[in-house]
């Protein structure tokens, strides 16, 4: 099949150089970084495509933004221009500005959770259910069968399962969900959309009940394009407009804005009802800084607030999403197993497939991941078993349906020459995914373990 070449939307101003070191090197760095690809340094790796947030490349429009930055303690203008970037493009009323994704998760989960309430979720993603989990709640999975099925091909993987929604309300007492914790796109099942039709009927049964929707909204404009393709009756619509829509149907919204927002640091709560506003409002003076800027550089609201809307522009989204397909058809093309159908913000491996030899409790993901920089000097990341913890009752391992591999492409930064080579790269390790070994845990931390747990190889 001929490769599908669109040019880039932007023309290239600045450079860094990168390296790729000898297959010898990229063994013994890896092996003394405990098998953990998020121990190596950056330098030591070629292509990166361990995450895409905070990894994008701003527009010449962001860096002359940083130049105006107003860092004033309180008050600062740059907070107003975000505020007024959020109103705009995504409709919410408040703003509280935190110092990442994160720190918007931390304050909402302290103010909506009690101790043994539960939070329904579009599947779960790691910080995300840390979270609610340290303020007492207890994460439920509602997303539909098919987000579980790597060979799916239903387009919106990423809706709800309104009967798993309805009988968990009608189990618990809507008084004892904090809220619906809902995900566009859904990170964990391969950056799959939630359909807008899916999201109108989500709304109208948590209204019948009195359950608040908090958005997940890091790449609301990822979820959007996908709509706009492939979701009759929204092909007339700009990304814009149905991001706009996707918002109303919500109540509030965590933002990581190092993904779609385009910048390298930085997030918010955003909220409608007042009265959380100001709950929210003092609380993000205990545990980020002022409430106009929470934890962020004024020049980094400012960059924010011109990402948010660059990130809407048709061109730009639409290149984006094509990056991802890109990469993904020529891997499906060589019959490398990925989970269907492609997502937006990466290719996901279906690592059980890939290396059907080495059982789930030896970490085949994250093996994965290790052949792919001894290979090519990739960075990948695990979704898996390793992931997805431990279950705190039992204390043995979360057992996934799916068990992946990340390849989170970077924003405006490489080329799809850099593409094919990934390609290539992912090509030579299934031909020799025989002679990729397990691994077993040698260190593992109490909280998130991917980032920081240490292996070694099976022998």
């Amino acid at each position: 099949m001929q490769k599908s070449h669109r040019a880039e939307p932007y023309k290239i101003k600045m450079v860094e150089p990168i390296k790729k070191l000898t297959r010898s090197e990229r063994e013994r760095l890896i092996a003394a970084a405990g098998y953990n690809a998020f121990q190596l340094k950056a330098e030591e790796v070629y292509i990166d495509l361990l995450t895409d947030s905070g990894t994008g490349a701003m527009s010449d429009r962001q860096w002359a933004g940083l130049m105006m930055g107003d860092e004033s303690y309180s008050g600062s203008r740059n907070f107003y221009n975000l505020e007024a970037a959020v109103q705009q493009y995504y409709g919410y009323r408040f703003v509280v500005p935190t110092h990442q994704g994160r720190g918007a998760e931390h304050l909402i989960s302290r103010m909506l959770i009690r101790p043994g309430m539960y939070v329904p979720g579009n599947m779960y993603f790691a910080s995300t259910r840390l979270h609610q989990e340290l303020a007492g709640g207890i994460f439920k999975d509602v997303i539909v069968d098919e987000a579980h099925d790597p060979y799916s091909t239903h387009p919106f993987k990423g809706d709800v399962d309104l009967l798993k929604l309805e009988k968990l309300i009608l189990e618990t007492g809507a008084g004892n969900i904090a809220y619906l914790s809902l995900a566009t796109t859904v990170n964990m099942a391969g950056g799959q959309p939630i359909s807008l039709g899916n999201l109108q009927q989500v709304r109208q049964l948590t209204l019948q009940h009195g359950v608040r929707i908090i958005h997940d909204m890091a790449r609301v404009a990822e979820n959007a394009y996908m709509i706009q393709q492939h979701e009759p009756g929204h092909q007339h619509k700009t990304v814009a407009a149905i991001v706009k829509e996707i918002c109303a149907l919500t109540d509030g919204a965590v933002m990581s804005g190092k993904k779609d927002a385009l910048v390298n640091i930085g997030g918010f709560l955003a909220l409608n009802d007042q009265g959380l506003y100001e709950e929210a409002k003092n609380l993000v003076i205990v545990y980020e800084g002022m409430h106009t800027y929470g934890g962020m550089a004024g020049r980094d609201m400012e960059a924010m607030a011109i990402g948010i809307a660059e990130s809407v522009e048709e061109e730009h989204i639409a290149y984006r999403v094509h990056q991802v397909h890109y990469l993904g058809d020529q891997l499906k093309d060589a019959g490398i197993p990925v989970v269907n159908p492609i997502g937006t913000h990466g290719v996901y491996l279906n690592a059980a497939a890939f290396l059907p030899h080495i059982p789930q409790v030896q970490f085949p993901a994250q093996a994965l991941t290790v052949a792919l920089y001894q290979e090519g000097g990739i960075r990948s990341v695990e979704r898996g078993i390793l992931s997805a913890g431990r279950n705190k009752e039992t204390g043995d391992h979360h057992y996934p349906k799916l068990e992946l591999v990340r390849l989170a492409i970077p924003r405006r930064v490489y080329t799809l020459a850099h593409l094919d080579m990934v390609a290539e790269a992912i090509m030579a390790t299934f031909k020799n995914k025989d002679n990729i070994r397990g691994l077993e845990m040698v260190f593992e931390p109490k909280y998130m373990r991917f980032f920081q747990a240490r292996f070694q190889q099976v022998q």
